[in-house]
């Protein structure tokens, strides 16, 4: 079982991998090894530093967000990334500013003059 104070490392690595949609078979794959041995790894509490770096690879994460990985901190981050990109801050701001029917009806006017103006035009000729 997990030691108090100890990240469970092959654990870890199971929920990165579950988090970004990898298959058992398709990380022993792109590493070079049976997927009995990516299930061997993930029921280890350590994990050799090499065989770490080609999976932290594979993932697209550091050794150290292996190491360091913690499911409540993901959670509590995708919680506030999502509560904190609706309507709060310039670069999250998703709600409508304007008003689209005074939009279209600004674009209907503006079209109502050009072709007004064409059409004077055309009765110059």
């Amino acid at each position: 079982m997990n030691t108090p104070g100890k990240n469970h490392i092959g654990r870890n690595i199971n929920r990165l991998r579950e988090l970004k949609g990898i298959k058992q078979d398709a990380l022993a794959q792109a590493i070079g090894v049976s997927q009995q041995t990516i299930s061997n790894i993930e029921n280890s509490e350590t994990v050799e530093e090499a065989k770490l770096e080609l999976i932290a690879n594979e993932l697209g994460v550091s050794v150290e967000a292996i190491k360091n990985f913690n499911e409540e901190s993901v959670i509590s981050y995708i919680n506030n990334f999502y509560d904190n990109s609706i309507n709060h801050g310039p670069l999250h701001n998703f709600s409508c500013t304007f008003n689209p029917l005074d939009k279209l009806v600004e674009a209907y006017e503006e079209n109502k003059k050009l072709y007004e103006r064409l059409i004077e035009e055309l009765r110059k000729r």
